[in-house]
């Protein structure tokens, strides 16, 4: 198949920060020109577990603010809510006849999300990655964008699509390829290089919010954990440095550089200079960001506009292959 095309879904959680940035949403605006893509917010997953609802609507409509703010271009991506494509549901519950729950026992994610509370997480927690085959199965996708602790729900969508076609002795389901790395990266808290960055830290000095102001960015990164030490020449000196290796990782990412590249123009010198010079990089290429999703936020009529456009060509692209799921199965 030469046809490439793309399908990945991102968690409504709101408050976005450079992590999410750089991370998901910087690598769905690259992919983008490289082929057909169908980018979605993951509303149905997240009610996975207890959200509050006004909460959970709002975070919603934000993070659907923040893709378009950074990048994701309606008229060449189709961007859309999971749950205005009712088809992902339907086929989700056609699979479940298929998946086997041998297969999702041997789900690492769940043992690591429900933890000791096993009995206690809900079905959906349990089952949610037959949804994620049923998201990418559903267009006959091509490539999914996935990062390693996600693979193995990729490849449980190639056996669940496997079998179907084996025991419908059909051609319904492309079985899709993983797309790994790429431009993501991994930003790591400003106040522990060991952590992740991440909404749920209590400190908001720990992260860079896509709202922040250039003051606000300048004042966190002057005051971000690091070491006495100056910058070392190689990617080699960062060892053991997980603050200074967190600092260049992200002026890297920024600026489509290798963390060598930016030692070679930063080596030697002590953050009191490099501080100050990514704190200016951050401050200019999120500043455009930050004014683009205060727009949208407040003209929610765009983003609904926004939204629906998507909803109506995903649905349209999804009938066939439920129609052929369903015809499969003799419903």
């Amino acid at each position: 198949m030469t046809h490439k095309r793309t399908v990945s879904g991102i968690q409504p959680t709101g408050n976005l920060h450079l992590g999410n940035y750089l991370g998901a949403i910087r690598r769905w605006v690259q992919m983008q020109d490289e082929g057909e893509c169908l980018f979605f917010l993951a509303d149905l997953h997240a009610i996975t577990v207890h959200n509050d609802p006004a909460m959970l609507s709002a975070n919603i409509r934000e993070m659907a603010a923040a893709l378009v703010a950074c990048g994701v271009d309606p008229d060449k991506a189709v961007l859309f809510r999971q749950r205005d494509v009712t088809a992902h549901a339907e086929l989700c519950w056609l699979l479940n006849g298929t998946a086997r729950i041998g297969w999702l026992n041997r789900m690492t994610q769940f043992k690591e999300k429900s933890g000791k509370n096993r009995e206690g997480a809900s079905i959906g927690l349990y089952g949610y990655p037959v949804l994620q085959a049923a998201d990418v199965l559903l267009y006959q996708t091509t490539h999914v964008p996935v990062g390693e602790d996600q693979k193995q729900h990729l490849e449980l969508a190639r056996d669940i699509a496997t079998k179907f076609n084996t025991d419908f002795n059909v051609d319904v389901f492309t079985l899709p390829e993983p797309v790994i790395g790429g431009p993501a990266a991994r930003v790591m808290s400003l106040r522990d290089g060991s952590a992740k960055m991440s909404k749920s830290d209590p400190s908001d000095m720990s992260r860079i919010n896509l709202t922040d102001d250039a003051d606000t960015i300048m004042s966190k990164v002057r005051k971000a954990k690091t070491d006495p030490e100056p910058l070392p020449d190689t990617v080699e000196g960062l060892e053991g440095r997980p603050e200074a290796r967190n600092l260049v990782g992200i002026y890297a990412a920024m600026t489509d550089a290798t963390p060598a590249e930016v030692l070679a123009q930063f080596g030697g010198q002590g953050f009191g200079a490099f501080k100050p010079a990514l704190g200016e990089l951050l401050a200019a290429k999120l500043g455009p960001i930050a004014e683009r999703l205060k727009a949208l936020k407040a003209n929610p009529d765009e983003l609904d506009a926004i939204l629906a456009k998507g909803a109506e060509k995903a649905r349209t692209l999804a009938a066939p292959t439920l129609a052929a799921a369903y015809k499969a199965m003799g419903l």
